[in-house]
């Protein structure tokens, strides 16, 4: 038994032999396989005018934001919930008007009397006329007359201006939007009664946003209206033009006020935002797309691809940004292509096979996908 087991042993042991004779071809062929190729995005380093820029915090404000108020006082009987999105005109709360609309019926009787009274005195006027044309009534009634209409005649036009105070104060008592908004708060409930001027209601237009920066006085002769600067908030980067430079500055902080007109889709009314303002005149640099700058704690490097599809790190200083654009010191020059995409995976002396790209950033040429070389 022990011999059976030992020639079985022997024959498992050539089998095995026999196997790995027959597959040391293939592995052999299977480790002198060359690793793929990576396939790189390229864009061209070029000059560029950039300025050196300084970000600025300011806050996303509204154009129109009023706390509205009536010049009416009484019991508050509506207003307009909290998130109520509003058009000009509409309503935003509603006054009691029981004791106005008593007063302006009042005056409007008294319209009426007045008027009747001033057509009575006008119709004696012309008949005591008449008989003082024949001189059968002294000219001193006549004249008593005339002073009659003329005395009812203002007290006709006291008696209108009294109604239409009453229906200004009749229309006070209804608040409607001056401009289309937001309801943010409600600063009255129904069944409070509010003085004259109280505010009832706060109303924010949120379609008309602008950006509020306090910025250092020296920078004030950099920035000018309707100039172009980047911004930067939560919902993300844009261009923002500037509405108006306010050229006052603020004697303790150094700071002078500066309005940029913001999109609807740009931020929240309150949200914070952060824009960009020229330190300097705008140079002419060497500059590549923000993407092939790679960053380590070291230092900071893009990757040159040669004629031959090599690749080379080149180590670089970054500099000022300009959109898509910045600018860099170090051994490269106008033309140059480099990596914008998979520049992280590359060494030094790596071939590489460039990719076709949609739109190379800051308009540099892409080439067709090819083998390097």
């Amino acid at each position: 038994m022990p011999r059976y087991l030992s020639t079985n042993g022997w024959a498992g042991r050539y089998a095995l032999a026999g196997c790995i004779i027959a597959l040391s071809p293939a592995i052999a062929a299977h480790a002198q396989t060359p690793p793929p190729v990576p396939i790189v995005e390229v864009a061209k380093a070029q000059l560029a005018r950039i300025a050196p820029q300084r970000w600025v915090p300011g806050s996303v404000v509204s154009r129109d934001d009023a706390k509205l108020a009536t010049s009416a006082a009484g019991r508050v009987e509506f207003v307009a919930e909290v998130g109520t999105r509003l058009n000009k005109g509409d309503r935003v709360a509603k006054l009691e008007d029981q004791a106005i609309r008593l007063h302006l019926e009042d005056a409007r009787s008294e319209v009426a009397r007045i008027k009747a009274q001033r057509e009575l005195a006008e119709r004696q006027s012309e008949r005591l006329e008449k008989l003082a044309a024949s001189r059968s009534i002294a000219a001193n009634q006549v004249d008593e007359a005339r002073a009659q209409v003329t005395q009812f005649a203002a007290q006709l036009r006291q008696a209108e201006v009294r109604v239409r105070s009453a229906e200004y104060d009749l229309d006070q008592t209804e608040l409607r939007a001056p401009f289309p908004g937001v309801v943010s708060e409600r600063l009255a409930q129904r069944g409070e009664f509010v003085a004259t001027g109280a505010a009832i209601a706060h109303l924010v237009d949120i379609t008309h946003l602008e950006a509020r920066v306090q910025a250092p006085l020296a920078l004030a002769a950099m920035v000018h209206p309707d100039m172009e600067l980047a911004t930067r908030s939560a919902s993300g980067t844009a261009k923002a033009r500037v509405r108006a430079v306010v050229p006052v500055g603020e004697e303790r902080s150094r700071q002078f006020e500066l309005r940029l007109t913001l999109t609807a889709a740009a931020a929240l009314v309150g949200s914070a935002i952060e824009v960009a303002l020229p330190e300097r005149d705008v140079v002419e640099t060497l500059a590549v797309p923000r993407d092939a700058l790679v960053v380590r704690a070291d230092g900071s490097y893009i990757v040159r691809v040669g004629g031959d599809g090599s690749s080379e790190r080149i180590s670089v200083r970054p500099g000022a940004s300009d959109g898509e654009l910045t600018a860099v010191e170090g051994a490269l020059g106008a033309g140059d292509l480099v990596v914008v995409r998979g520049a992280e995976r590359l060494t030094s002396g790596q071939k590489v096979q460039v990719a076709a790209r949609a739109a190379v950033a800051a308009g540099a040429t892409s080439t067709a996908a090819k083998p390097p070389g």
